[in-house]
């Protein structure tokens, strides 16, 4: 507009009221343009005071974002860290590719995935988690990896706004959830979404990561809000189940460690911890009392006795079959058409 106007720095300073150097350092971004400024641009060169505060606000945004993209370029080698073809591919991370252009840019979007500022706000809230971690395998050591499937869980809670915890309520759900058992996905999916909600515990299902070798977890979002978080790596529904009850068991059992975070694979049956040990114990005779397993060492090794006797203590075959399959009554190579497999149907 000075060249416009073929007015000098100089000019332009003596209607604004400005000194000479004031206005040269307004020119050249030097000082913000303020209110007053803004004011004072109104009177003397028209546009409003939006206008000229506008303009102001969106290039300081472009410094910023400049400034941000030049900060990210040097936090680019702690991308390393994660699987982020995976993040992309269940579009946990917009898809790009993974090049020297883009890589910047996806520090900015795994800092927001995470609500971090940078990776040191990633370390003092995720990384130092390892130290709440109760693993139940010894290879269950890629923080950044877990942390990821964690976070993923947080988010989709987020959106789970419910009442406080309440163990009575918890107890009883359980109850009625163990009867859903012979039910499909999309069958027992809804209302037990719905028991364990009014029960205060929120109920994920998030695709696993890779190197996370996680089946499950049970963890303490507050004081008041407790989270089961699912996987459905490797699940037929025998396990799936007995990986939901096991969690179960560290909210009920376990609840005085609300800081604590209970990773788990209780398939692989590693871990030889006590909390490990009782949580196993636990779903093992909530999905088949002691008085009805007695009798499982007895029970013909048939379709038609293994899914009569299922349907007499209320649970799906599958579980029966997997039962016996552990106890060593039963081949692991037999029975297992009995087994139904669960997978995720489209993103999440």
């Amino acid at each position: 507009m000075l060249e416009e106007r073929e007015w000098t720095q100089q000019q332009l300073a003596d209607r604004l009221g400005y000194s000479l150097k004031h206005v040269n350092q307004l020119i050249k971004a030097k000082v913000p343009l303020t209110e007053d400024a803004a004011i004072r641009l109104q009177n003397v060169l028209g546009a409003s005071v939006g206008f000229w505060l506008t303009r102001e606000a969106q290039y300081r945004e472009r410094v910023a974002m400049q400034d941000a993209t030049e900060r990210q370029t040097a936090m680019v080698p702690w991308l390393e860290r994660f699987p982020i073809k995976e993040l992309m591919d269940i579009g946990v991370l917009p898809k790009r590719r993974l090049d020297a252009k883009s890589k910047p840019g996806l520090v900015g979007e795994l800092l927001g995935f995470f609500g971090v500022a940078s990776p040191d706000q990633w370390d003092s809230q995720y990384g130092c988690m390892e130290l709440a971690f109760r693993r139940s395998r010894e290879d269950q050591a890629d923080v950044a990896a877990i942390s990821a499937w964690l976070r993923m869980g947080e988010r989709m809670a987020e959106k789970l706004d419910g009442p406080a915890y309440d163990e009575a309520r918890f107890k009883t759900a359980l109850a009625e959830v163990r009867g859903l058992t012979c039910q499909a996905p999309q069958e027992f999916q809804p209302p037990m979404q719905r028991l364990l909600h009014e029960a205060g515990v929120a109920f994920v299902l998030v695709p696993a990561l890779p190197r996370t070798h996680v089946s499950g977890v049970a963890r303490w979002l507050h004081a008041r809000r407790p989270l089961i978080q699912l996987s459905l790596y490797g699940k037929q529904n025998d396990r799936f189940w007995f990986s939901f009850f096991h969690e179960a068991a560290h909210i009920l059992l376990h609840s005085q460690q609300k800081k604590s975070v209970f990773l788990d694979d209780p398939s692989k049956g590693g871990s030889s911890s006590k909390e490990e040990k009782e949580a196993n114990a636990w779903a093992r005779d909530f999905l088949i009392t002691p008085v009805a397993a007695a009798a499982l060492a007895d029970l013909p090794k048939t379709k038609p006795a293994i899914t009569q006797f299922a349907k007499s203590i209320g649970v799906h075959p599958a579980i029966v079959v997997g039962r016996m399959q552990h106890d060593g009554l039963l081949d692991v190579r037999w029975l297992n058409d009995l087994k139904v497999s669960f997978a995720f149907r489209g993103k999440t």
